[in-house]
């Protein structure tokens, strides 16, 4: 059950990049990254109100909020970088933290032994990933510069390893209050990084109601997270829901009539393998 949980988040975290992405390439992507949270936040508080508080301890609030200060640099840096650099490099960039920073921490630090079978599947991801994201340029993004957004991708790499660390430390029986503060964090952050680069607050009409759709979804991406990593080592939930670059692939296929090329279809099928190895435990 932990594997689907952790699946099911891989693919909210991919439809949530999908249409944040989208709107980043026409607004300010720290912007968008603003309004996400804004979304997931509301999200947290109406999930937490419906299903009760738990029993958090200071711990659990301090592994939430360090949490948020992941997802806060994560997104941040992600979208700013979908605003300037190709998507296809970008996201698998911001992806390999995510991947590395938790499966080490708890290999080396938390003793978790994931089987044979498992390890092999690990090590599958990371090409997985960068083959999926393997794609010419779209039109729009011609006039980009491919390596444009890869300093910003590369710092999201690191918030994202520490927003899946953090919030796998979460106690089981804290709830859903945790979660909430790390949005609540999120938002900060990103608002005080996007006050240093003087970007805009404001995102109206149609963008701004899919970018709080797309960061309600990221939140319940992360909920799905946390309650794979009660069900499943850490490193293979985090491993699992890091899966989501191939879902904006996927996406594009179905909704943008994008045509999948060879180098795309062995990430997939390498992606699949690799699931079906951790599947093996």
């Amino acid at each position: 059950m932990g594997e689907l949980l952790a699946l099911l988040s891989a693919l909210c975290f991919g439809i949530t990049h999908f249409v944040n992405g989208l709107v980043s390439r026409r607004h300010n992507g720290l912007t968008v990254a603003l309004h996400a949270q804004l979304g997931g936040t509301a999200l947290g508080l109406f999930l937490v109100l419906l299903l009760g508080g738990g029993s958090a301890t200071l711990a659990d609030y301090g592994w939430g909020a360090m949490s948020g200060v992941g997802t806060g640099v994560g997104v941040a840096f992600l979208y700013r970088a979908m605003s300037k650099g190709a998507m296809s490099l970008v996201v698998p960039v911001s992806d390999v933290g995510a991947v590395a920073l938790p499966v080490l921490v708890g290999v080396c630090f938390l003793g978790e032994r994931p089987a044979p079978p498992a390890w092999v599947g690990i090590a599958a991801v990371l090409p997985a990933l960068w083959l999926v994201s393997q794609s010419s340029p779209a039109p729009d993004d011609k006039q980009r510069t491919l390596s444009a957004g890869v300093p910003s991708a590369l710092i999201a790499s690191v918030g994202f390893g520490v927003q899946f660390l953090a919030m796998a430390q979460v106690d089981k029986d804290s709830g859903l209050w945790p979660v909430v503060l790390s949005r609540v964090v999120s938002v900060a952050v990103i608002a005080a990084v996007l006050r240093s680069y003087g970007a805009g607050w404001k995102l109206t009409g149609r963008p701004w109601v899919a970018t709080l759709a797309a960061g309600a979804l990221g939140t319940l991406a992360i909920v799905l997270y946390l309650e794979a990593t009660r069900q499943q080592l850490m490193a293979i939930a985090t491993v699992l829901s890091a899966l989501y670059p191939a879902i904006p692939v996927l996406l594009a296929l179905a909704l943008l009539k994008e045509r999948l090329n060879r180098r795309q279809a062995a990430g997939l099928a390498c992606a699949a393998l690799a699931i079906g190895l951790i599947a093996l435990r």
